[in-house]
């Protein structure tokens, strides 16, 4: 049920973005909340980007790229949560893991536009949304000197690498959403399943 992954996908990451606004203008667990459902994200992206993969017999180095961004997101979220490093750091590591995943995400729809079976509105949303993912590469230099303030980050970091972040906490959601109602009534019209 590849279609139903990506929409639950999406309902973590909209629900990361939530609790992200709750945490600054409440407060309270809100934070913490933002990081766990940001590493189930990660992690939910990253079994997504192996099944769309297999099924659109995507490159297997844009899958390997996408894995290695879930471990980033991943790993982004335990420094966070267990205070390992602060939240600048941590997000740096988000912002490169999701890059990872947007790098992958242009693949596929590159190759998905070849064989034609989604509309090319969403095909080229989901272009538009890896590209401005992939601008969190940038924030890889800042992983290796391990620059944990925002102060301290240059300005490449700060205003252009973070860039994909409004790509991935509202963007690639709305997108994994929309894929995944796309693939559940694909199913439905060739009677795989019923709804």
């Amino acid at each position: 049920m590849i279609g139903l992954l990506a929409i639950i996908t999406g309902i973590v990451g909209l629900l990361a973005l939530v609790l992200l606004i709750l945490f600054f203008i409440v407060s309270g667990p809100f934070g913490t909340l933002n990081d766990i459902c940001n590493g189930l994200t990660g992690i939910l992206s990253g079994i997504l980007a192996w099944n769309l993969s297999a099924k659109f017999h995507v490159r297997p180095i844009f899958f390997m790229l996408a894995l290695i961004g879930t471990l980033a997101i991943a790993l982004g979220s335990v420094l966070i949560i267990f205070d390992i490093t602060g939240w600048y750091l941590a997000g740096l590591y988000t912002s490169a893991g999701y890059a990872l995943i947007g790098l992958w995400l242009v693949a596929l729809n590159y190759w998905v536009r070849q064989i034609n079976p989604w509309p090319h509105g969403l095909i080229n949303f989901g272009l538009i949304i890896g590209v401005m993912m992939a601008l969190g590469l940038l924030t890889i230099p800042g992983i290796v000197n391990r620059v944990d303030s925002w102060e301290l980050g240059p300005w490449y970091i700060n205003y252009i690498g973070q860039e994909g972040s409004v790509a991935y906490l509202l963007l690639y959601p709305i997108w994994c959403i929309l894929v995944g109602r796309r693939l559940l009534i694909a199913q439905n019209q060739n009677g795989v399943i019923s709804l």
